[in-house]
């Protein structure tokens, strides 16, 4: 033990003086949930229209009819192709939402620093000669 330390209490932690609605919470897990789907439906979409218009050409091991083993579905056409697009649309909407969430908390005039974060070091200037 040290001479000057004391080691009989702990100091209790500061109460936020501020606190998430919850609606915020069950938005952000909706987000979580319905963007991936949705960016799963907008590549079949995309895959399908591609097969058509042939705008980029696909590589047949990634066009083939996936059937998984032991569960009683049907076979699910071009399955890797859809979830590769399906992982591109979700980076871009998780992007989008980003940037945008940048956009309004910039315009809406929000502090740099939170009440987590601590105030900057201020250091002493020098002087010129």
């Amino acid at each position: 033990m040290s001479k000057y330390a004391r080691f009989d209490r702990r100091p209790l932690p500061k109460e936020r003086p501020w606190t998430v609605h919850p609606i915020w919470r069950g938005i952000g897990c909706l987000l979580l949930v319905i963007l991936p789907l949705m960016s799963y439906a907008g590549a079949a979409l995309i895959v399908e229209s591609n097969l058509l218009s042939r705008w980029v050409v696909m590589p047949p091991e990634l066009m083939m009819t996936v059937r998984i083993p032991f569960v009683p579905l049907p076979p699910i056409p071009h399955l890797f192709a859809n979830l590769l697009v399906g992982l591109v649309l979700m980076v871009m909407g998780f992007g989008v939402l980003t940037i945008l969430y940048m956009i309004v908390f910039r315009l809406s005039g929000g502090s740099f620093l939170t009440p987590l974060d601590a105030p900057p070091i201020e250091r002493p200037r020098r002087r010129r000669r």
